[in-house]
């Protein structure tokens, strides 16, 4: 009687520990980690964007028509069986755009919490990051998926600038770097809800269940009425079971709890004050680097306007062209009537475009956002203006690029469902160039958003009387 008492108090005092141990790493995680891990995940996301959109480029996947139209309510790990080696090419093509999709929806939609995620969810994440084994791309890695974007990966080098090379390097470096921080957070997140997984049951199952009693069958069998819904891991209910009711039990509880005891953090020292200026010049030169993808796309619309207008006119169409020619009148006016989605409204929306008005807008663009470069002089000018300048710029460019976006999507679809039957393949698609441009609005919203979120936390600090720089 008195060795059961004593092994009912060292039970009660074990689960007491270890809710205190969890609760605090708990407010850690929310805290600190999940913060660090959707920051790499971004940076993960962002150098897989780039390598895709070059693959896109040089011709080496196809585009998927469906890319933009896919829907993602939940995280799923795209294919990863063998090939059919006479369609590789499309299913690579088909299983890149989904990966390149999740990251998308995974970095921008997904939450970031302790209560949202789970094992199910963390381990989907972990899936994603092992789809392409990014620290060991080799052609012959044993991942069906890893051989063919090793392979993919090399020919990307090949007939193109230093530059696209050295983009193409940081941008793998960037890949397995990202791979090995975000395995040692999501080690961390396991760690957290398989103990937390442990402690359920201990408290709904197995509190007062007698050792002769603490086995797999009986505790499953006891499982579903007191934690419906929830998943049964037998190898963590093996665990619980060593730790619980085995000689070496409490030898493991003390391994436990030193695993998730937090190490003390050494004294803070005092921070350099927030440049918030730099972050928002940050953004306008990500908005500027959006200039080479927008002058791609203006060769581009170009020809498909050309190949539009080489159809066959009619006879008082060739009439009326000779007779501007003779008095060297201006081109006739090319209107367009393109049809895009107006996310405000949830509703499709048409819109008429002179084409020649549109690229002379867009020329200026183009030319504008060259020079926010670093040394440019709009940059140098831009640099001198104080913050509530800077942002209010920041903000008109990040519209002036969305509408550019959108407009320039509307064209790609119109050009491809106009274009005459025999014209179709002379039409070129700039799918590419606008995921780059999407790339460089979400980059400069972030920016925009850490400025402004930044400045709050300062303020707030302010009020409460304490130092920024503390």
């Amino acid at each position: 009687m008195l060795d059961c008492l004593m092994a009912e108090a060292g039970a009660a005092n074990y689960i007491n520990a270890l809710s205190e141990a969890l609760l605090a790493r708990r407010d850690w995680l929310e805290r600190s980690e999940l913060v660090k891990l959707k920051e790499e995940l971004r940076i993960y996301q962002s150098a897989f964007a780039t390598l895709y959109n070059i693959f896109l480029k040089k011709k080496l996947i196809n585009e998927d028509p469906y890319k933009q139209e896919a829907r993602i309510g939940e995280l799923e790990v795209p294919e990863t069986g063998p090939f059919n080696e006479a369609k590789r090419v499309e299913q690579i093509s088909l299983r890149l755009s989904n990966y390149d999709n999740q990251l998308d929806f995974l970095v921008n939609f997904y939450q970031f919490g302790i209560d949202f995620f789970n094992l199910e969810r963390v381990r989907r994440i972990l899936g994603l990051v092992h789809y392409i084994d990014w620290i060991h791309l080799t052609p012959d890695s044993q991942s069906h998926n890893t051989r063919v974007v090793a392979e993919i990966t090399v020919q990307s080098k090949t007939g193109v600038d230093q530059i696209t090379v050295s983009i193409i390097g940081e941008s793998l470096t960037k890949l397995s770097k990202s791979t090995g921080t975000v395995m040692g957070l999501l080690k961390d997140l396991i760690a957290y809800y398989k103990e937390t997984y442990k402690l359920n049951v201990r408290n709904a199952v197995t509190k007062n269940m007698p050792a002769g009693e603490a086995n797999v069958m009986n505790i499953k069998r006891k499982f579903a009425a007191a934690l419906p819904g929830t998943p049964f891991y037998q190898e963590f209910v093996d665990e619980l079971i060593r730790e619980d009711y085995s000689k070496e039990g409490p030898t493991m509880q003390a391994a436990v709890l030193q695993s998730l005891k937090l190490v003390e953090e050494k004294p803070k020292t005092v921070k350099p004050a927030v440049n918030f200026k730099t972050i928002l010049l940050e953004g306008i030169q990500v908005i500027g680097g959006s200039a080479n993808a927008l002058t791609e796309i203006a060769g581009k619309i170009d020809e498909n306007e050309a190949v539009l207008a080489s159809r066959k006119k009619t006879f008082w169409e060739k009439v009326r062209n000779i007779i501007r020619q003779m008095m060297n009148s201006q081109p006739e006016e090319v209107i367009y009537e393109v049809q895009y989605m107006d996310i405000t409204k949830g509703a499709p929306v048409k819109e008429k475009i002179n084409y020649r008005q549109f690229r002379s807008d867009m020329d200026k663009k183009i030319r504008f956002f060259s020079s926010l470069g670093g040394q440019g002089p709009a940059f140098s000018k831009l640099s001198a203006m104080s913050e509530e300048q800077i942002i209010s710029y920041l903000e008109r460019s990040i519209r002036d690029l969305q509408s550019l976006h959108r407009t320039l999507g509307a064209l790609d679809e119109f050009f491809k469902g106009n274009a005459a039957k025999e014209d179709r393949e002379k039409i070129k698609g700039i799918k590419p160039e606008l995921a780059t441009i999407k790339n460089s609005i979400v980059r400069s919203n972030q920016l925009r958003h850490e400025y402004s979120a930044q400045k709050e936390e300062e303020k707030q600090l302010k009020r409460l009387g304490v130092s920024p720089t503390a």
